[in-house]
C-alpha cells in the first residue's frame, strides 16, 4: 500500500506540470495563484489557441515539423540499423577504431558544429531555404547508431550461425532475424529521435527565413519574442503554443509506452 501511495504522488508530480500548462492555455485571464489551478468553467475558453492559430497558421507549421521530423526519424532508423548491425556483426579492420569515434563524436555538442555546417550546407551545398537542408545535418544519429549496436551485439550467436548455414545473406540476416528481435531498440530510437527535431528551432531558423516553411519550434519561437507581448493574454498564448508544439509528442509516447519492454532474446535458440 505504501508503495501504491509513494507511486501515486510520484505520478502526480510528474502529470502536474502537464495539467498546469493546458489550464494555463484555457484561461481567458491569466491567474497564476493557486486559485488558478481549478478555475471555474466561465473562465475557460479557446481564444488563446485561435489567436495563436492566427499569428502562425498551426496546421502549416505542424505540416512542416512533420515533414522535417518524419525525415530525420526514417533516415536515423535506416542509417542507424545498417550501422550498428555492421558494427556488432561484421568483421572488418578498423571496426574498433570507428566505435571509439561514434563514441566521441557524442560528447561534442551540436552547438558549437553550428558554423561549420551552415557553410558546408548553405554555401557548399547551396541548400538554403529547403527541407533537406534541414533534414541533413541530423540524418545519422551518434546515439541510434550505439543503441542498435548494443542491443545486436545481445542477440544469440546460434541463430545467426543457423541462418548463415540455411544460406542467407547479410541483408537477409538483419532483416528476417535480427530487426524482428530489436523492436524494443527500434521504438526508443523513433522516441529519442522524434523529440530532438520536433523541438529544435535554431537549425531550421538558420537554414531559412521563408515562414510557410518554418517548423512549429521556430514559429512559436518568433511569435513569443514578437507577437506574444501584444496579445490580449501573453501568458495563455505561450501555453498555448506550448501544449501544441507537445501534444504529438505526449500522444507518440502513449501509444508506444507498452511496447518498452525487454524481449527474451533468447527465445529461438534451443536449449
Amino acid at each position: 500500500m505504501r508503495r501504491l501511495i509513494l507511486l501515486g504522488m510520484g505520478a502526480l508530480a510528474f502529470l502536474f506540470p502537464f495539467y498546469y500548462m493546458f489550464i494555463g492555455s484555457l484561461q481567458a485571464e491569466p491567474d497564476t495563484s493557486m486559485a488558478g489551478l481549478v478555475p471555474s468553467p466561465g473562465k475557460l475558453t479557446l481564444e488563446n489557441y485561435r489567436e495563436i492559430n492566427e499569428e502562425v497558421n498551426l496546421a502549416t507549421s505542424l505540416l512542416n515539423s512533420g515533414i522535417f521530423t518524419g525525415a530525420v526519424v526514417a533516415c536515423t532508423v535506416v542509417f542507424g540499423v545498417l550501422a550498428g548491425y555492421a558494427l556488432a556483426r561484421l568483421r572488418f579492420r578498423g571496426r574498433g577504431t570507428m566505435f571509439a569515434i561514434l563514441l566521441l563524436v557524442q560528447v561534442v555538442p551540436f552547438q558549437l558544429l553550428l558554423i561549420p555546417l551552415y557553410v558546408l550546407i548553405v554555401r557548399g551545398y547551396g541548400l538554403a531555404d529547403s527541407h533537406l537542408g534541414m533534414v541533413l545535418p541530423f540524418a545519422i544519429n551518434s546515439t541510434a547508431v550505439f543503441v542498435f549496436r548494443q542491443f545486436f551485439l545481445q542477440l544469440p550467436k546460434e541463430l545467426f550461425d543457423a541462418a548463415h548455414i540455411d544460406g542467407a545473406g547479410e541483408l537477409r540476416l538483419l532483416w528476417s532475424v535480427a530487426l524482428p528481435l530489436v523492436r524494443p531498440a527500434l521504438l526508443t530510437a523513433v522516441l529519442l529521435t522524434f523529440i530532438g527535431p520536433w523541438n529544435e528551432f535554431l537549425w531550421p531558423f538558420l537554414i531559412t527565413k521563408q515562414a510557410d516553411m518554418q517548423p512549429l519550434a521556430v514559429s512559436l519561437a518568433n511569435y513569443i519574442s514578437n507577437v506574444a507581448a501584444r496579445a490580449a493574454n501573453p501568458y495563455g498564448a505561450v501555453l498555448a503554443g506550448a501544449c501544441v508544439l507537445a501534444a504529438p509528442v505526449i500522444g507518440l509516447f502513449i501509444a508506444f509506452q507498452r511496447h518498452f519492454v525487454s524481449t527474451n532474446i533468447g527465445t529461438g535458440v534451443k536449449g
